[in-house]
C-alpha cells in the first residue's frame, strides 16, 4: 500500500527533474540560440527589404442581363422544339452569357491575344520590379536588352528567345483572377503586379476586350444563324414554319443589334479597378517575424542535439571505463 501511495510522487518528481534538465540545457546553450535566431532574423529582414511591393487592382462585375427568362432563352422555352427542327440553337443550356465569358478570359486563346494586343510581354516577362520615383518598371537586363529591343534571355537549343504563348499565358495566369459568386452572379476580377498603375491600366483593358470578345463571338452567330434561317424560311411551304423562321430571324437580329450597340455586353462594371495606395504583399513584418521564430527554434533544437549527443558520448564512455575495469578485475 506504502509503494502505491509514493510511486506517483517519485514520477512527479522524475518529471520536475526532467524540466529543470531541459531549462538548464538550454541556459547553457543560451548564446547558440541567440545567435541563430539573430542570424535568421538578418537574413528574413534583407529577404523581406529585397522582395519587391505586388499591388492589386480589383474590378467589381454584374451580368448585363438577366441570365434567366429573356432574349434567346425566353424564345427557348416557347419554341424549343420547332426551334431544334429549324437546325438552331437558342441557348438552351444552363450556361449563361456571363458564365461563357468568364470561361472565355480565362481561356489560353484569349489572354494571350490580350498579351499580344496590348505587347505586354516585356512588363510581364522581364519587369523585376517597379521604381517609385521615375514611375517606371525595372526590366532585367539578363532578359532583355531595352536599347536594342530584342530579347536576351538564356533559353534551351531549339526554343525561341521570344516568350512563347504558353508562357505567356502561364505568366499572366499567375497575376490574374476571374472568378464568378454563383449565389450573387457577380463576378470578381483581380490583376497582381509590381506598378500599382499597370494593374488598374491592365484591369480596364481586359474587362473592355472581354466584353468586346463575347460580343464579336455572339455577332458571328447571329449572323450565320439569320443567314441559315433565310435560306431554310426560302425552302419551305408550310405557313407554320414560316412563321417560325420569322420569329427566329427577328430574335437574332434583336441580337445582333444589341451586341452592335451595346459596349458593356458581357458584364457591367459595379467597381472600377482604381490605383492602388496599399500593396498587396509582401508581409515584411510577418516574414520577420517568422524568421526569427524559425531562428530561434534551430537554436534551440541544435542545443537539444547537441546535449543528446554529449549525453550519449559520456554514456559511451562511462559504459568503456566500466568494462576496461571489469576487464582488470578478473
Amino acid at each position: 500500500m506504502q509503494n502505491e501511495m509514493t510511486q506517483p510522487i517519485t514520477h512527479e518528481q522524475d518529471d520536475e527533474i526532467d524540466l529543470l534538465e531541459l531549462f538548464k540545457t538550454l541556459r547553457q546553450g543560451k548564446w547558440l540560440i541567440i545567435a541563430s535566431t539573430l542570424v535568421s532574423t538578418a537574413i528574413s529582414v534583407m529577404v523581406a527589404l529585397n522582395m519587391p511591393n505586388i499591388y492589386q487592382s480589383r474590378v467589381l462585375l454584374a451580368p448585363a442581363e438577366s441570365e434567366s427568362g429573356g432574349g434567346l432563352a425566353a424564345l427557348a422555352g416557347q419554341m424549343g422544339g420547332l426551334a431544334s427542327l429549324a437546325g438552331v440553337s437558342l441557348g438552351e443550356g444552363k450556361a449563361g452569357k456571363s458564365d461563357i465569358a468568364v470561361e472565355i478570359g480565362k481561356s489560353r486563346q484569349f489572354v494571350t491575344h490580350f498579351i499580344r494586343s496590348h505587347q505586354l510581354e516585356v512588363p510581364l516577362m522581364a519587369a523585376t520590379k517597379w521604381d517609385q520615383q521615375s514611375g517606371q518598371l525595372v526590366i532585367n537586363s539578363e532578359l532583355y536588352d531595352a536599347q536594342q529591343k530584342k530579347w536576351v534571355r538564356e533559353v534551351k537549343e531549339g526554343t525561341s528567345l521570344e516568350p512563347t504563348d504558353w508562357e505567356l499565358y502561364k505568366a499572366f495566369s499567375e497575376l490574374m483572377a476571374l472568378e464568378k459568386d454563383k449565389k450573387s452572379g457577380l463576378a470578381t476580377l483581380s490583376i497582381d503586379f509590381y506598378s500599382p498603375l499597370l494593374t488598374k491600366q491592365w484591369a480596364d483593358w481586359f474587362v473592355h476586350d472581354l466584353n468586346q470578345a463575347v460580343r464579336e463571338r455572339d455577332q458571328v452567330e447571329a449572323r450565320k444563324n439569320i443567314d441559315y434561317l433565310h435560306k431554310q424560311q426560302a425552302q419551305t411551304a408550310l405557313a407554320s414554319m414560316q412563321t417560325v423562321f420569322s420569329q427566329l430571324i427577328e430574335q437574332q437580329t434583336k441580337t445582333l443589334m444589341l451586341a452592335e450597340v451595346q459596349q458593356e455586353y458581357a458584364f457591367k462594371t459595379i467597381d472600377p479597378a482604381v490605383v492602388p495606395e496599399e500593396k498587396l504583399k509582401p508581409k515584411r513584418a510577418l516574414i520577420v517575424a517568422l524568421g526569427t521564430l524559425t531562428g530561434g527554434s534551430i537554436g534551440i533544437l541544435l542545443v537539444l542535439v547537441r546535449s543528446l549527443l554529449r549525453s550519449r558520448k559520456a554514456s559511451e564512455t562511462k559504459a568503456s571505463d566500466h568494462e576496461y575495469v571489469l576487464s582488470k578485475v578478473g
